[in-house]
């Protein structure tokens, strides 16, 4: 198993902000809008003594039905780093936490899915595991890409990407899918993939691979961009809450030549090399979205007064000589525009070598500003 996804090796290009801006968003010393809170995951913490995930992939937090917190992770193992022998590969896997993040001690683990106290924390759905998954496709693994509860029914659903491979490709291309799906649980354990999908094309060029999701009353509002971390489109789309096993249901945000509509062939809403995005709705009505800007290797936010509504620019939040090795960055969904907490996700290597094994691979929380 090859893992190059994870590392982000400091390119400039794509649509980001220019080549000769990046020196001076890099400068150690410069002001920064997000602090380091405290390292959710790993070897020497709770989360390895009594649910076996030490190293692990992303932290996506998602509302659950009940109103605690779900927090997702991709790639997980029992020991620091995936290299190692007999590490008990894992994904996707789900802490659950009922603590504000604002609080002083920051985001607490108190249960894993599946797991009746403490004990091994399980994968929560099929896996295909380098193996023949269960579309009869070559699956190396399952990452999550979100999620989401509906409490008028109780039941949950996760944007999964199952992963072809983790390959270098066109348009700095660090992986390709093989699509993106849905899984939905009724008992907030046991998630069920559905045959619901958004193939990817040979070209690994589809918009509609790593989904970020956010209900706005009726409408469940998605964000979506390539695989693998690559040059290309944000795109947007609706869908009522209720329809999202309807792919006919899903309505596209595009531009006509004279003016934006629904109901339409999406059009990009932003232009870049987009790592994971991650959008939420703010208590007081903000849209806030973040993701990596992989031509600057920064961790940043947008704002808009709604989904369809105009973006702001970029903001910095973390400053990849602040965590070095980051790639996600998922806002909470009980965030503020005064208190914007952030997982950010670490993958290292000793001596930044790609070819040694690494020697950090957890989650951070981070505490900034819209």
């Amino acid at each position: 198993m090859t893992l190059s996804r994870r590392a982000f090796f400091g390119t400039v290009g794509g649509a980001g902000l220019a080549a000769a801006v990046v020196p001076d968003l890099l400068r150690p010393g410069r002001a920064q809008a997000a602090r380091w809170k405290k390292r959710l995951t790993g070897a020497d913490l709770d989360t390895n003594s009594r649910w076996q995930v030490a190293g692990t992939d992303l932290g996506i937090p998602y509302v659950l039905e009940n109103g605690s917190i779900g927090y997702l992770f991709g790639d997980t193992f029992n020991s620091p780093w995936p290299e190692q022998p007999n590490n008990d590969w894992r994904s996707p896997v789900m802490l659950r936490s009922a603590v504000h993040p604002g609080d002083p001690g920051g985001v607490v683990f108190d249960s894993a899915a599946k797991v009746a106290g403490n004990g091994r924390a399980p994968e929560i759905m099929h896996n295909g595991h380098n193996g023949i998954g269960i579309d009869g496709v070559w699956e190396v693994t399952v990452i999550p890409n979100d999620g989401i509860s509906f409490p008028e029914t109780g039941r949950q659903l996760v944007s999964y990407m199952s992963i072809q491979n983790w390959n270098p490709g066109p348009r700095n291309a660090l992986w390709k899918s093989n699509y993106a799906g849905l899984a939905y649980s009724d008992n907030g354990n046991d998630f069920f993939r559905t045959p619901l999908k958004w193939w990817n094309d040979g070209d690994n060029a589809n918009p509609f691979q790593m989904w970020t999701m956010q209900r706005d009353g009726d409408w469940v509002y998605v964000f979506s961009v390539r695989s693998g971390r690559q040059d290309g489109p944000m795109m947007l789309q609706r869908v009522p809450w209720e329809e999202m096993f309807y792919p006919e249901s899903y309505q596209g945000w595009g531009w006509n030549g004279s003016n934006w509509g629904w109901n339409r062939p999406c059009t990009p809403i932003l232009t870049g090399r987009f790592g994971e995005p991650s959008v939420r709705r703010l208590a007081d009505g903000t849209w806030a979205m973040s993701y990596l800007n992989c031509a600057t290797g920064c961790i940043v936010t947008r704002t808009a007064a709604g989904p369809d509504q105009v973006w702001t620019g970029e903001k910095v939040q973390v400053f990849p000589w602040e965590e070095p090795g980051l790639y996600g960055g998922f806002i909470h969904p009980w965030s503020t525009r005064d208190s914007l907490h952030l997982m950010v996700s670490k993958w290292t290597h000793l001596n930044n070598d790609p070819n040694q094994p690494s020697t950090a691979y957890h989650v951070s929380q981070f505490v900034g500003t819209r």
